[in-house]
């Protein structure tokens, strides 16, 4: 399998997974501005929505979306635990969670990446976030991962998308529990090996 990533980007969740998982795989680094891969390859070839995570199977098939690639990789190998088993409640309430840091978590750090949206937008975004935050440190109270004591897929994703907060000036420290969960996630191996990986840790 080869991961198409781009540094830091959302796509380090995929490449988090494939850590976790112990799975063998490639990574082709792509650069988002001019759609092209770290080879010279034309990314939009590839992924016509040009955007990372692309994972290109053996058979050439290539599967695009980050919450879709990490169910996929924790299927191929559900003894890493990092998702419930099909068909099982649990499966869908980890399926929500997905969603949620999609929509409510990720789609509201992009507005602050986005220079030319205006001051009202990025407020918006921002009281947007404060509100989901508090949520998520609700949900932490009395565990350590999203979904109770075991790391699972949507924590890798949350992970990657909260890391983003120093780049946009959003700062945690109000909200203890999901502080300390960035702490403790950001601890495990596979983390600091992605990290380092992508040049976001020396």
């Amino acid at each position: 399998m080869k991961l198409y990533f781009s540094p830091g980007a959302c796509s380090m969740a995929s490449h988090l997974v494939l850590l976790e998982t112990g799975l063998p795989f490639t990574l082709a680094a792509v650069d988002l501005r001019t759609k092209t891969t770290a080879g010279g390859a034309d990314y939009l070839a590839i992924n016509p929505k040009g955007q990372v995570p692309a994972l290109e199977l053996k058979d050439g098939i290539v599967l695009t979306e980050g919450p879709a690639i990490m169910q996929f990789l924790a299927d191929l190998k559900p003894e890493a635990n990092l998702a419930p088993a099909n068909g099982t409640l649990e499966r869908y309430q980890l399926a929500s969670l997905l969603n949620f840091i999609s929509a409510e978590i990720h789609k509201n750090f992009s507005s602050l990446f986005d220079r030319d949206a205006g001051d009202g937008v990025h407020a918006r975004a921002r009281a947007a976030l404060a509100q989901r935050f508090a949520y998520l440190d609700h949900v932490l109270a009395d565990q350590d991962f999203l979904t109770g004591a075991t790391f699972t897929i949507a924590d890798a994703y949350l992970y990657t998308i909260l890391n983003w907060a120093g780049a946009v000036n959003v700062d945690l420290a109000d909200f203890n529990r999901l502080h300390a969960y960035v702490t403790r996630v950001g601890m495990r191996p596979p983390v600091q090996q992605v990290l380092r990986a992508e040049g976001l840790l020396k």
